[in-house]
Order: structure tokens, then sequence, then C-alpha cells
């Protein structure tokens, strides 16, 4: 992939973690720097994904196998990468994305069944491309859960699940940060929304 000067940041987390906060407040902070930064999301982030979103988000917990979101999901970050994130890369700008293939290693490819080989696979033959940082907000379970239910939207599909699920994600998580050591940052997002903000900017010092 041609990525120019571009940084490529994503966020991970639990439901109600507080990634997409976290996620915002460091666009506006690179904004107000001068950098061109393109916020986006997945599942969607371009207008073809934004339809799987509604898939996938929306509805009863069992409507979709892991195996099928697995294929819905990878079908919407190629979408995502070719329209959104590799032109933004390609010019320079930096990508902030409210998760990434690091969800579908722990979504389908751990906590909804044992299928993380194929979640590998897939990424290797139709993405390919790995954030150059990836923060991961760990927060409580219980608490995230709590927000995100809190929330009241449409798209609480995987919230349905309940905090079993919850736990399992969290756990899984922190073994892929470790997994993955050299591209991870941890941040403890049982606090205030600013004293994370602070504590994601010193994590990217190195990069931005």
């Amino acid at each position: 992939m041609t990525r120019g000067t571009g940084l490529f940041i994503s966020f991970e987390g639990i439901d109600g973690s507080g990634k997409s906060t976290q996620a915002r407040l460091l666009a506006e902070r690179l904004r107000g720097e001068g950098r061109e930064v393109v916020l986006t999301r997945e599942p969607g982030g371009s207008p073809g994904a934004e339809e799987i979103r509604a898939l996938v988000l929306q509805g009863d917990p069992d409507r979709w196998s892991a195996e099928t979101e697995l294929l819905l999901f990878t079908a919407a970050r190629r979408d995502h990468l070719e329209r959104t994130i590799r032109p933004a890369l390609a010019r320079g700008a930096t990508v902030i994305c409210d998760r990434f293939a690091d969800s579908t290693r722990m979504y389908q490819g751990l906590s909804r069944g044992d299928l993380r080989q194929a979640v590998d696979t897939l990424h290797e033959l139709m993405i390919g491309v790995e954030p150059d940082r990836t923060i991961l907000i760990d927060m409580d379970p219980a608490a995230a859960l709590s927000r995100a239910k809190a929330r009241a939207t449409p798209e609480e599909r995987f919230e349905d699940f309940g905090l079993g699920l919850q736990e399992k994600m969290r756990a899984g998580f922190l073994a892929l940060a470790a997994e993955f050591a050299g591209r991870f940052r941890v941040i403890d997002g049982n606090r205030a929304p600013e004293a994370v903000a602070e504590d994601v900017r010193a994590a990217l010092e190195a990069r931005v």
C-alpha cells in the first residue's frame, strides 16, 4: 500500500470503554495543531461499509453466525480501506479509526467462536494493513457495559450478548496487546476523559 507520509492510528476496547470519545478528542487536538486528520470508524467509514454496519450492529443477537459476521466485516473493511483509509494515508493525512482489524480478531476470532486463524487468513488476503499505533482503552467490563447500554441506540446487538462477552473481550484485548506489544499501548479508561486523553497523547508522542 502506498502510504505517503500518513499516520494510521486505531482505537480499540470493549463496548462503552470510551474509545470513540478518545478518538474524537485526539482528532480535535491534532487538527488544532494544524494537521489534516481523517476521523473514521469500523464497521463503516465509507458509504458501502456504512450499509454493512447497519446489517451487523442492529437486530437480534443471533441474527448472524460468527462466520457470516467475519465475511461481512471483512467486506466492509476492504471498502473502507479502498475508499477512505488508503487515499488519506497516501496524501499524508493522519487517519484515526474507531476500531479496525483487532476488533474482528476479538469479536469473531475469539469471543464468538474459535475463528482466529480464519480471521488472520482473510485479513492477510484482503486487507494486509495494520495501524502504526493502536490505543487500547482498558475499562472495567461491568461499568463499560452499563455506559454502553445507557446510550440506548439501535446499534446494541453485541451489547445484548451481556456481561460475559464483555469480560471475555477485555481479557482477549489485553492478550492481543501483549501479542502485538510493539504496536499497542494500553491506557486505563476508568478515569475522567480528560485524564485519559492526556495519556493517549503521551503514548503517541514519538509518532506525532
